[in-house]
């Protein structure tokens, strides 16, 4: 059985050789997630924001899907991670650009942790503005699996600084 309550961060601040620009790139992620059988059951705005920690590359699209799924979080992580191999996501440095990223934020509130991955909730979700204001677009009434806050609540303890535009449709 397909269940929702499985949230997705995605963000790009570099243009893609096959999809153009972050806007059109992040289009695309969520119709390949869709094509790889995760159903997008709601969908934030989109949001520009400064690069956390703040550097000189360009700011980032940023936007959180909710998907229902069978998989586990482990499948689910690699599934992300296959997308984003397929966009030409490559790692090398910790918050560098890129041409797409997709976090696997929350899996139904399941608890990771330690040294597997993936670790849930997201380790950084919770002091990140550009994650907490489009997951409270579409969920304003998740809580936080280990803290209980919702995301309203924990933008209230974000310290000022983290610079955050949302984009007209």
């Amino acid at each position: 059985m397909t269940k929702a309550g499985v949230y997705i961060g995605l963000g790009a601040n570099l243009p893609s050789p096959e999809h153009g620009t972050p806007r059109a790139t992040l289009e695309a992620a969520i119709a390949a997630l869709e094509a790889q059988g995760l159903a997008v059951v709601a969908r934030s705005p989109f949001y520009e924001s400064e690069p956390v920690p703040v550097s000189d590359q360009p700011w980032y699209l940023n936007a959180v899907v909710e998907v229902a799924t069978d998989r586990d979080a482990v499948a689910t992580l690699a599934l992300l991670h296959s997308v984003e191999n397929a966009f030409g996501r490559v790692r090398n440095i910790r918050n560098e650009a890129r041409v797409l990223d997709l976090d696997l934020l929350d899996h139904r509130g399941t608890l990771r942790q330690g040294p597997d991955s993936p670790l849930l909730p997201h380790p950084r979700l919770a002091d990140r503005a550009f994650v907490l204001l489009p997951l409270r677009d579409i969920a304003p009434h998740w809580r936080h699996p280990v803290s209980g806050l919702t995301p309203a609540e924990l933008l209230e303890s974000l310290p000022e600084g983290q610079r955050i535009r949302r984009l007209s449709p």
